[in-house]
Formats: structure tokens, sequence, C-alpha cells
């Protein structure tokens, strides 16, 4: 067996730098945003007789979240007690005051989740591609705006009047047919207001300067601990279809290890580090990928057509968010 000596000296192991980490937080959320909309409209599509309800889904979403996330958050506020520094809050699960949890966990771990999944159920993964992620800039731009007095630049406005035109032609076709039944403009609607909720999100981590690992904690353990205990209640009570008890174990766990391991814990914290190094707006704007990324992998995976108006307003999207992605002059990131 070999033995090292103490007087060897051991290189230090390289650090990321910034740029670089940045880099790899904004793939990682690209691939893993792509994911999570081809999946969500496998699993809530009607016509392909989901086992799990849209609510299910939150459910399962938070579970696997929880698992980690929970206990992460009690060991972060019993450090910070020992530093007599904040306690955290909610029972010393979350790291962060009550007030900042309260806030963060209504726009990004609970109303996110309920309307996004809801979404699923009546239109289409390309609609949710553009409507989704899509819009995120728009609403984050306006946000940064009215909270933190970001300046708008002449490429960001741009960008955003692109993104507007291609949500129009996307969510404007789905309204020139709402009294035909299909219902889809009701999905485009979940969309935008899931994207909304989003943005708030993103632009409350930014002022209030939260760490990555630290807001994604509270918002799971703030929609863990509302949600979960009333929608079990609900569902022992009967009085809400849901599935979760008789769908199979194996289906549970997949969509545990996706919605809640990956969309939540690793998504969650690689956003937040976007956020901090990129800036809430420009963050948003680097996810030019994940429409078109998921638009076309639905239409190979799942078979769903991509008509004329879903394509031209995926272009107009992602052209949108290139130009606003620019930095341009002294304008804040």
């Amino acid at each position: 067996m070999p033995v090292f000596s103490p007087s060897i000296a051991v290189p230090p192991v390289p650090r990321l730098s910034p740029r670089v980490l940045g880099a790899l937080a904004a793939l990682v959320t690209v691939l893993i945003w792509t994911a999570f909309i081809v999946v969500a409209r496998a699993s809530a599509d009607p016509a392909r007789a989901p086992l799990l309800t849209p609510y299910d889904l939150v459910l399962t979403r938070l579970l696997g979240a929880g698992l980690v996330l929970l206990p992460l958050g009690w060991w972060l506020s019993r450090q910070q007690r020992r530093r007599q520094d904040f306690s955290g809050s909610l029972w010393g699960l979350s790291p962060l005051p009550l007030r900042t949890t309260l806030l963060t966990g209504v726009c990004g771990g609970l109303l996110y989740a309920m309307v996004a999944y809801s979404g699923f159920v009546y239109a289409p993964a390309a609609h949710a591609s553009v409507l989704l992620p899509g819009s995120l800039p728009l609403w984050t731009s306006l946000l940064a705006l009215l909270l933190m007095g970001e300046r708008m630049t002449r490429a960001r406005a741009l960008g955003l009047a692109c993104i507007v035109a291609g949500d129009l032609l996307v969510g404007g076709g789905s309204l020139l047919h709402a009294l035909d039944g299909s219902g889809v403009w009701r999905g485009d609607l979940l969309f935008v207001v899931g994207a909304l909720a989003w943005a708030t999100y993103s632009v409350l981590v930014r002022k209030l300067a939260l760490a990555a690992v630290q807001a994604t904690t509270a918002i799971t353990v703030f929609a863990f601990l509302v949600y979960v205990p009333a929608y079990l209640l609900l569902l022992l009570a009967g009085l809400v279809p849901g599935h979760f008890f008789t769908a199979p174990w194996h289906d549970i766990v997949l969509q545990m290890a996706m919605q809640g391991l990956g969309s939540v814990v690793v998504s969650g914290i690689t956003f937040n580090l976007m956020i901090r190094y990129y800036g809430p707006v420009r963050s948003t704007m680097l996810t030019a990928l994940v429409p078109g990324l998921s638009a076309l992998s639905a239409a190979l995976l799942l078979d769903e057509p991509l008509p004329w108006n879903v394509l031209s307003g995926l272009t107009l999207v992602t052209l949108g968010i290139v130009f606003g992605v620019r930095k341009v002059g002294s304008a804040k990131p």
C-alpha cells in the first residue's frame, strides 16, 4: 500500500471562475428545463391516459425535493444558530427569515408548480416552450424595472418586443378558438401566470441578495409544509380526484426524481447561481435554447405538431431572448 509523505505538497484543487460557474449553471438549467417541459406534458396530457393528476405531480415534486432540502434546511439553520446568526424560520427548517420565506415560497415554490402543471393538461409542450421560459424575460424585465430600477436599453426593448410578438402568435391563436371546446387557451393563460410567478421569485432573489442553496431550500420548505399535508388530507377524504395512492410505485419514484430532485433541487440551485452571476434579466434571457429544444423534443418524442404560428412564435421569442441578453453600454446586468 503506498504511503504518502506529509512533506509532499499537494497541489490545490483548481476553483472554477465565476464566469465558468455561471456558464455551467446555465447549461444545466437549460437541459433540465427542457426535460421538465417534455416530461410534464407527457405525464399530464389527458390523451395519454396519465396515471397522475397535475396536483399529484406537484406532490411528487415536493416530496422528491423535500427528501433533500428539508434536512438541509434544518442543518443550515442549525449552523446559523451555532454562529449566533439568524436561526431560520418555520421550526428551524427554513434558513431564511419568515417574511422572506413566505414571499419567495408563494411565488417560486407553490404558485409556479400548481399553475404550470395544470397548464400541461390543456396546452401542448410547444405552447409551454414559448409561454413559460419564453415569456420569462418579459416579466422579469418589467419587474426589475419597477422593483430594482434597472435601465431599459434599446437592445433589450427590441428583444422584449419580439418576445411579446411571439407570445401573441402562440397564445393569440388559441384565444381565437376559445369557444371551440379545445381549452388550449386555458393552458396558455396558466403558463403565462406561471412565468410571472417565477419571474417575481427571480427578481426577489436578486433584490434580497439570497444565496442559491438557501433560496431553493426556503421555497421548498414553505411549499412542502403548506401543500403536502393539506393535499394528502384531501386525498384521504376523497375530496380531490388524485391517484397518488393507486399509481404504480415506480412511476411515483420516477416523478419524484425528475420533478423533485432534478427540476427543484438541481435546477433550482443552478438557476440561482445564474442570477447571482448574470442578474435576473440576463439569466432568464440565457434560457434562449429552452423554447426551441423543448418544442422540437416534444415533436420528436411525443409526436406533437408544430404549426406555423408556433414555429414563428418560437423564432421570435428566441430572437428576442438573444437580443435582450446582449450587454449594452453601462446597463446593469
